[in-house]
């Protein structure tokens, strides 16, 4: 393995060595508290523009595979910051095939499929003095090269890069074109056939008709930068799911009709994508919404609010959070570095969820209109599912208002 420098932009330097692709790259450096879903973390669209640090001493030990994904169109992130990188992956799905020259070809590392989408990693750095660094003194901009290792120039060349706000990061992960979606969330084909069959027999000795699905209900979704996890799950909460660039006018959907519209995660400054708080203004007691993480934000944005940055963001899968009107408390993955400031609403929402590590915003609910929107990730991917009952309630939500 080649030597590798990640340096801060207030001058911080970490030397340690290089895996997946060589090369240098630039972002903002902040820290997932996970200990698993390393795979799902770096083809997340949320972390476009940013670094990551995994604070679990060991990553890279069950290696990749074709399901574990967040965007069928790979990795987001802008680096990988790991403290030892296991390139011996030792799991029954650990393998991932990838057409290439009309050959399979077969990727079970993590180095190797960090390497076949250009992302540059590097590992041996003490990521707990890093992480209580940035902890301290809050996320900032980074650099990890492997081809200029003096420090001086890669300080010089952090410090000239504009960051991440201001900057509308969305338009490089939203899809081009609209599409459907029927897939459910993953489980295991055997097990589920099994239950299936033995619920049948059952049903068929006590002659009992099948238990019916509910009929399913549309939901437009502005992809602002989707988890794939979102889609499942809404799938699973049987929906009709009809996908659309970020830029899709108001106006168009509105066409469509939809039952509902969800408003997706994303990277970056809300602020930023002006062109989703317009179309969301034109929305606003139109149909029921339902926004999720930067799509949270926007409808902050929307309904006349504000937004501030967190020193160093929500990262991780381990954030406990209360739903105030149920008092019930929910382990959450998250993945932000904005907060909305209900207060800024002027009375239109209520609070609905609240962060129990630092009290901040998670959730809120408009006081008249058919609008909710939580800041945390409910489908996890990774994390627990402690909170995917909010389809549920979007669900229950739009079945009253019609």
């Amino acid at each position: 393995m080649n030597k590798a420098l990640l340096v801060l932009s207030d001058g911080t330097v970490f030397e340690g060595k290089n895996f997946g692709a060589e090369g240098e790259t630039i972002g903002e450096v902040v820290f997932n508290t996970s200990m698993t879903g390393y795979q799902e973390i770096l083809t997340d669209p949320s972390y476009k523009g940013q670094i990551v640090t995994m604070t679990y001493t060991q990553i890279g030990n069950y290696g990749v595979n074709a399901e574990d994904i967040e965007s069928m169109k790979g990795p987001k992130v802008e680096g990988f910051i790991v403290k030892e990188y296991l390139d011996f992956p030792s799991n029954w799905r650990t393998e991932r095939f990838k057409i290439q020259d009309s050959r399979f070809k077969v990727i079970n590392s993590l180095g190797d499929y960090l390497k076949e989408y250009g992302i540059v990693g590097i590992e041996e750095i003490d990521t707990r003095a890093l992480t209580r660094h940035l902890r301290d003194y809050g996320s900032q901009m980074g650099i990890i090269s492997t081809t200029d290792l003096n420090p001086q120039s890669l300080i010089d060349k952090v410090r000239k890069h504009p960051g991440i706000v201001g900057i509308d990061l969305v338009k490089g992960v939203t899809s081009k074109k609209a599409y459907s979606w029927k897939e459910g969330v993953w489980k295991w084909q055997s097990a589920e056939v099994e239950v299936r069959s033995q619920k049948s027999e059952v049903r068929r000795e006590k002659n009992l008709p099948l238990t019916p699905y509910p009929l399913p209900l549309s939901v437009v979704v502005y992809d602002f930068g989707i988890k794939l996890s979102i889609l499942r799950n809404l799938a699973d909460a049987h929906f009709d799911v009809y996908v659309v660039p970020a830029k899709t006018p108001a106006e168009k959907v509105l066409d469509i009709n939809p039952d509902g519209i969800l408003l997706s995660n994303g990277p970056g400054d809300p602020e930023a994508v002006t062109y989703a708080i317009k179309n969301t203004k034109k929305l606003i007691g139109k149909k029921p919404l339902f926004g999720i993480c930067l799509g949270h934000q926007i409808l902050g944005f929307a309904m006349g609010g504000r937004t501030y940055k967190l020193k160093f963001g929500h990262h991780g899968g381990n954030h406990p959070v209360m739903d105030l009107e149920t008092k019930k408390v929910e382990i959450t993955s998250q993945n932000h570095n904005f907060c909305v400031d209900i207060k800024s609403m002027n009375g239109q929402v209520e609070l609905t969820h609240k962060n129990l590590y630092d009290g901040t915003e998670e959730g809120m609910r408009h006081v008249e209109l058919p609008i909710f929107s939580v800041q945390y990730h409910p489908e996890a991917g990774p994390g627990p599912n402690d909170a995917t009952y909010l389809f549920k309630r979007f669900r229950e939500m739009i079945e009253s208002f019609k």
